[in-house]
């Protein structure tokens, strides 16, 4: 039996396995800033407010003067927002505030509900603002659906990185956002979620590969969904198939799967998990069991608003001087050097 189940083309939106619900991918060449720390340009043209056509290599998305997603309701699962390039603004309803991004991490569980926007300030007046994030939705099991909303930085200082020299001397270099490799951990996740237990095997990685290096993601457990995003490169192999670029290998995760590298740089995200097997319904922000759950989850908000919004504005954006921190609901704040 072959290793590789299916090779399908990527879209915005990257399909996933249980226990991961989807993976959002945005990469936009923005433009310089202005002093609102919104593109420098004129936004003529574009569907403000739903502007997600990447006229002229970048998008505005929910946004009206800077790019990025304004308040909007979760319940019922967890974010893993991976920033490889540019920065993220977050704010929520729990009074809790960010700035992070150029390799930090932010994982956050809705848990019973919470409103956050996240926002893609341009600081950046004498150049391009290069953007590049992935944000990985992960499930919650039906016992962890509404627990306490919360969120956690990995700062890119502090994430584990590794680097394999095959056996021709090429590098690969991995990311451990989530899991392990040989002796390696990621740092401990968010203590609610499914990734929290080991015995889940979740691993999410980022992986850059140099020309014609060849890796082998070693075999899991029987039963575990593994995907592997090619999404920067030219071409790779792997059993007997030549893969360009932009496509997504779903493979049986208790199986040895072996890439080799074509002659460009290439870079993959690795999403990997024992699956919660339950009864899944989605209804846009909330991911509940039943569709009861939705409908209550929905009318909630409604009345509550998960606790309101205690921020200026619903497309709140911190202060251009304002370096990488983390403000929690507790009153803590974290400040980390500027990137």
């Amino acid at each position: 039996m072959n290793t590789i189940i299916k090779i399908k083309p990527l879209d915005f939106i990257w399909e996933t396995s249980d226990p991961f619900l989807f993976c959002a991918y945005h990469e936009d060449q923005y433009p310089i800033g202005n002093e609102q720390l919104g593109p420098d340009t004129s936004l003529a043209g574009r569907n403000i407010g739903q502007d997600f056509t990447p006229k002229d290599g970048w998008r505005m998305y929910h946004g009206t003067t800077v790019p990025g997603f304004p308040a909007h309701p979760h319940r019922g699962f967890e974010t893993v927002t991976i920033v490889q390039k540019g920065l993220v603004d977050h704010s929520d309803s729990l009074g809790a505030a960010g700035r992070f991004g150029n390799g930090d991490v932010q994982w956050m569980t809705a848990g019973k509900g919470v409103q956050h926007s996240e926002m893609f300030p341009l600081l950046n007046e004498q150049e391009e603002n290069p953007f590049l994030l992935f944000q990985i939705w992960i499930n919650l099991p039906r016992d962890k659906k509404m627990v306490e909303p919360h969120f956690k930085m990995l700062w890119n200082e502090e994430i584990p990185k590794t680097t394999i020299v095959d056996q021709q001397g090429n590098q690969i270099e991995i990311t451990l956002i989530a899991g392990k490799l040989g002796n390696k951990d990621a740092v401990d996740p968010a203590p609610d979620s499914w990734a929290s237990n080991p015995e889940n095997e979740i691993n999410i990685w980022t992986i850059k590969m140099d020309p014609n290096a060849e890796f082998t993601f070693l075999n899991a457990s029987e039963g575990i969904n593994r995907s592997v995003y090619f999404f920067k490169g030219n071409e790779i192999e792997s059993e007997g198939y030549t893969i360009p670029v932009n496509h997504q290998i779903i493979s049986h995760g208790h199986k040895d799967l072996t890439i080799k590298n074509g002659n460009t740089e290439s870079h993959f995200l690795l999403l990997q998990g024992k699956p919660i097997n339950e009864p899944v319904v989605k209804q846009g922000p909330f991911v509940m069991n039943s569709q009861s759950e939705i409908r209550e989850a929905i009318q909630e908000y409604q009345i509550t608003e998960f606790g309101g919004w205690p921020w200026p504005s619903y497309d709140h954006v911190h202060k251009k001087s304002k370096g990488r921190f983390a403000l929690y609901p507790d009153g803590k704040e974290i400040i980390k050097s500027a990137q």
